[in-house]
């Protein structure tokens, strides 16, 4: 360290490296001073740099002190915001609590002499005697610097009487309040345990405390725990007894030169701990209506920078800062308050986020890769069904084709080995009677009847085949006339009793519609006749609001109904004609209880996309 530093305390605040940057000469320049220095003062040094601002803080403790730590935090994270100059920022410490008040004022005068010479734009007085210190010295020691004062309660830094350079703001300490918060979380408390150091700062801050909580006295016992030995402290604090609040003031004479016991104090008080500094929380104790060191820092920062821009002390008017409710969520936890019994506007620090406050972000993110996947899982599965549908439907088209090759089959060979046979036949009946004439003519007679009663017969299976294949009766009679008539043409002709039931459904309905739900009639009979060994059918035809119902019911052997309606081409030949017209197909059976075939078709049908035979 250069004879400079080590004379005004200006280590650390240049750093060497950033000297050698700016100056390529810079022992040179260097050596220089060191040489002009006793010559011509170092007010010279500082002259050449008019945007340099110094300011000096003067603390009651050292700045390792967490109350200290708050002020200077936020005096030094508001200056850096000001860009139009450079700020230099130094430190002394009283260092009350190690000394008397005479060795201090003489040690603190010592220390300081050195920034006279500096050229000091504002000094900062953090607590009771840093503000006494300068109250009481001689306007000469810094003349016409202004001063910023923070950190104290009026009554603790001696009831100064402040000249115009001074300006800033005091503390306001309400342990009363404190303590009525203690007995609405803990109504059941009947007496306060006042916790002190014995240094004249620790009784200084219990006589204001006391005086303010004198009001109590009547109602509540009060314990003084004041001026004891750490172990029986922490004895005294294990042992209180039951329905208790502790209120812990401050101990070794300093502001807060308790970060070291307060843990140990409020791990063995088997009762609350409450305190009077938002410095002492996060050390175990619950917390109350305290004094913010912090807030001190804010104010503090923003007269500083209010005077570097040009204002005068007296312009800026000095305040008494109010005490912040501020409380511990983990202590009020461990004690089962709940934080809702808090006075309004209450702060809670340390408080433990729940899981979706904790990792909203996260649970954002799998929420969307959730929906994501869901909506992939069912484009995935709505891709599998029309491929499932579409094979179904490819495979049902192989299966019409082949029941309609079939039917062709069966037509052809009903054709050729039954009319052909008979038509052969009639001819060759014709030729006979045209040889039998001459020679006999009652018996050609005989065979004209004969072959008159094969021609009728011929007529109408021919009829027969024709209204399989199409029926004529649904086009001249309409719906219901043609159902009627295909039930009494079943009945007649496989022994099947048919019943009929139909409402009052009108003769032009649609003609896709009557044909679709004749030819399901159709088909359930044939599956009657065929599979259910019923004698007896129901089928029942009416309006079910702007839908054609037909139901056909038998009541025979009944089947495995999944099984019957995945395989049986008749029951998904019915299903697409229905399903073709936008309606509704639906099949119920049990082995042993009988058939029952429902199908629901719109009177105003709408088409699907492949166009369906109506002849089928």
């Amino acid at each position: 360290m250069s004879l400079l530093e080590d004379q005004f305390g200006v280590s650390g605040s240049r750093p060497r490296q950033a000297i050698l940057k700016r100056c390529p000469y810079a022992y040179l320049v260097r050596l220089t001073i060191l040489l002009l220095a006793p010559i011509v003062g170092v007010s010279c040094v500082f002259a050449a740099s008019p945007n340099r601002k110094n300011i000096l803080i003067i603390t009651e403790v050292s700045e390792t002190h967490p109350a200290i730590a708050m002020v200077t935090r936020e005096i030094r994270k508001e200056v850096k915001r000001h860009h139009n100059y450079e700020v230099e920022i130094y430190v002394e410490s009283m260092d009350t609590s190690d000394f008397t008040d005479a060795v201090v004022d003489r040690d603190i005068r010592d220390s300081i002499r050195k920034y006279q010479e500096i050229g000091l734009d504002a000094i900062v007085a953090v607590g009771p005697s840093p503000i006494n210190f300068l109250a009481t010295s001689p306007k000469s020691l810094f003349p016409n610097v202004p001063v910023v004062f923070c950190g104290a309660i009026f009554e603790m830094a001696g009831s100064p009487k402040l000249d115009s350079r001074f300006t800033g703001s005091w503390l306001s300490v309400d342990p009363a309040a404190t303590l009525d918060v203690a007995l609405r979380l803990f109504p059941n408390s009947k007496r306060v345990v006042l916790v002190a150091g014995s240094s004249a700062y620790d009784r200084a801050k219990l006589a204001v405390i006391r005086a303010d909580l004198q009001t109590y006295q009547p109602r509540m016992d009060f314990i003084e725990l004041t001026g004891l030995e750490m172990p029986v402290l922490l004895s005294r604090l294990h042992q209180l007894p039951p329905h208790s609040v502790v209120l812990f003031i401050s101990m070794s004479g300093t502001i807060v030169n308790t970060k070291p016991a307060l843990p140990s104090l409020a791990a063995a008080a088997n009762e609350p701990v409450f305190v009077t500094s938002d410095s002492h929380l996060g050390q175990g104790v619950i917390g109350g209506k305290v004094m913010s060191f912090e807030n001190q820092g804010r104010v503090a920062a923003s007269l500083i920078s209010k005077l570097l821009a040009g204002k005068k002390p007296g312009d800026l008017p000095i305040t008494t800062a109010p005490g912040v409710y501020m409380f511990d969520w983990r202590e009020l936890r461990r004690w089962h308050v709940d934080h809702k019994s808090l006075p309004p506007g209450s702060r809670v620090l340390f408080r433990e986020t729940t899981f979706p406050e904790r990792d909203s972000h996260e649970i954002l993110v799998a929420a969307m890769l959730a929906f994501i996947l869901l909506v992939l899982f069912l484009y995935s599965r709505k891709g599998k069904q029309l491929q499932f549908a579409r094979h179904e439907q490819s495979e049902l088209s192989g299966l019409l084709i082949d029941a309609q090759e079939q039917e062709r089959g069966r037509v052809a060979r009903e054709l050729h080995d039954d009319f052909s046979q008979r038509l052969a036949l009639l001819s060759f009946g014709l030729e006979a009677v045209a040889e039998t004439i001459p020679k006999s003519p009652d018996e050609a007679d005989r065979k004209v009847r004969d072959l008159l009663n094969s021609t009728s017969e011929l007529s109408e299976d021919l009829h027969t085949l024709s209204h399989r294949l199409h029926s004529s009766t649904l086009e001249n009679l309409g719906l219901v006339h043609g159902v009627a008539a295909l039930c009494r043409e079943f009945q007649a002709q496989q022994g099947v009793k048919v019943d009929f039931e139909d409402g009052e459904i009108q003769r032009s309905i649609d003609p896709e519609t009557a044909l679709c739900i004749f030819r399901i009639v159709q088909e359930a009979l044939r599956n009657v006749k065929k599979h259910s060994g019923a004698e007896r059918a129901e089928v029942k035809l009416e309006i079910d609001e702007n839908k054609a119902h037909v139901s056909v019911r038998d009541r025979g052997k009944g089947f495995n109904c999944g099984k019957m309606v995945q395989t049986g081409l008749g029951f998904r030949s019915m299903e697409e004609r229905t399903h073709a017209l936008g309606g509704t197909f639906k099949v119920r059976s049990r082995p042993g209880e009988g058939t029952r075939v429902d199908a629901w078709v719109p009177l105003q049908p709408t088409r699907s996309n492949h166009e369906s035979n109506s002849a089928h």
